[in-house]
């Protein structure tokens, strides 16, 4: 057993009886009123999920197990010379809640290294696809196909506790794991490189590694860190976080799980928002004949845009009343290693005029920047420029957070999700319409 799973198994048996108590001494307490406009907007705030991985704080922006974004990168063991952390470490701190020592990541690496090796026939599937195939729907796929490897499964056939589903569901959440970035480098490869090949560095990290594969050359390995990190999670709430839960509440195992998830993230509405910005703001130097515009030149073009009747894409969020953290640590990237780049440039104007022109207009609830508002522009400029992709990259990522959140939902033994629809006449007897 890996100390990882080591330390899991501990904050398992420590974390158990506080399930047990809520349920066995305030089951019936009320926590939360339900109102009609959450009923009817997609159950907007409505607090019926549990994780205790990550909490989404209006002022601080995501907290993972407690930690700031800045914090995580700042704690976080980084490669030598590098000014990224080890996604391996992500992962260990999303489980244990505890950041890890050197020696703790290195022997997360070791462990991912060994279930890195992937199945010839998921090599076949993929290629089986036509080039001209979204990679989303290849990624899912091939994670489906997998779903025979579940040990879960197997282990769940043969007979086994329920207070030990968290320990196969771990061993598959590691194995698909260690596989992400090779899968999801061979779909690079086969799409855009026309390369039937990918091979791995047994040296080189989670990040590295992937920057490897696909053949981007430093700091292309730290910008893969970042990415995956800050996209790893961001509460249960959201589709493809909640979509994992939803699927792996029926004991449905983790293959069937992240497939889910991914199938969600792919979405014009969540995970396809960085290629969307990308694609705007591009269209915003065509307008302005591909020149760097005045600031007051942005400014009639961003109320233009607004008078218009359209949103500002890449600013505003559903929880956030700050400048995203997310935004703030890649903002942080780009201006020491892309400072000139002419995209970015359009990037940090916006910066400048949106939020106070947002601001006046009075209509949105958050006027800073998200994640998403430069995300597209860093890929961009080191050469990952087809937008489809992009929202692979956000399924890596996320998968960390998806993952281990099943991995505690086994553990904590989380019932079946099933909430109670009402008929809309029903809802209007309630509200007193007749």
């Amino acid at each position: 057993m890996t100390t990882l799973k080591e330390k899991l198994y501990e904050k398992i048996e420590a974390h158990r009886p506080r399930v047990t108590r809520l349920l066995k001494e305030h089951g019936d307490d009320v926590i939360d009123q339900v109102t009609v406009k959450q009923v009817l907007g997609g159950m907007r705030g409505i607090k019926s999920l549990v994780t205790d991985i990550s909490y989404l704080d209006p002022m601080e922006g995501i907290r993972y197990r407690g930690y700031t974004l800045p914090e995580v990168f700042e704690k976080l063991p980084k490669p030598q010379g590098k000014e990224m952390p080890y996604v391996e470490g992500l992962y260990y701190l999303l489980l244990t809640g505890d950041v890890p020592t050197e020696s703790q990541v290195a022997d997360v690496i070791y462990d991912f290294s060994n279930r890195r090796l992937l199945p010839r026939y998921v090599f076949d599937i993929i290629d089986a696809f036509p080039n001209h195939s979204h990679p989303m729907a290849i990624l899912s796929a091939a994670v489906m196909a997998m779903e025979r490897e579940s040990l879960f499964n197997t282990r769940y056939q043969s007979g086994m506790s329920k207070m030990d589903y968290w320990d196969p569901t771990y061993e598959d959440a590691t194995n698909l794991l260690a596989k992400l970035p090779l899968i999801g480098a061979y779909i690079y490869d086969k799409l855009y490189l026309g390369k039937k090949n990918v091979y791995a560095d047994p040296t080189l990290d989670f990040g590295g590694n992937f920057a490897y594969m696909i053949e981007k050359e430093v700091p292309y390995d730290d910008v893969a860190r970042m990415y995956f990190i800050i996209h790893a999670d961001h509460e249960s709430g959201n589709v493809s976080a909640h979509t994992g839960h939803l699927v792996a509440s029926s004991l449905s195992d983790a293959y069937y799980a992240t497939s889910g998830m991914i199938n969600g993230l792919a979405g014009p509405l969540h995970g396809l928002a960085n290629q969307e910005v990308l694609s705007w703001i591009q269209s915003v130097r065509a307008k302005m004949g591909n020149k760097k515009p005045t600031k007051e030149e942005m400014k009639k073009f961003v109320w233009d845009t607004l008078n218009s009747g359209q949103v500002i894409p890449g600013y505003g969020h559903a929880v956030l009343r700050k400048t995203d953290p997310r935004y703030a640590i890649q903002r942080e990237f780009a201006l020491k290693h892309m400072a000139d780049d002419e995209l970015f440039e359009y990037v940090s104007m916006l910066y400048e005029v949106v939020p106070p022109i947002l601001k006046e207009q009075g209509k949105a609830k958050n006027p800073w920047p998200n994640v998403d508002a430069q995300s597209g522009v860093i890929q961009w400029h080191y050469g990952v420029t087809q937008y489809d992709f992009y929202t692979v990259l956000f399924a890596i990522g996320r998968a960390f957070g998806v993952l281990s959140n099943v991995v505690w939902d086994r553990a904590l033994g989380y019932a079946i999700e099933r909430p109670k629809s009402i008929t809309t006449s029903m809802m209007e007897n309630m509200v007193g319409i007749k």
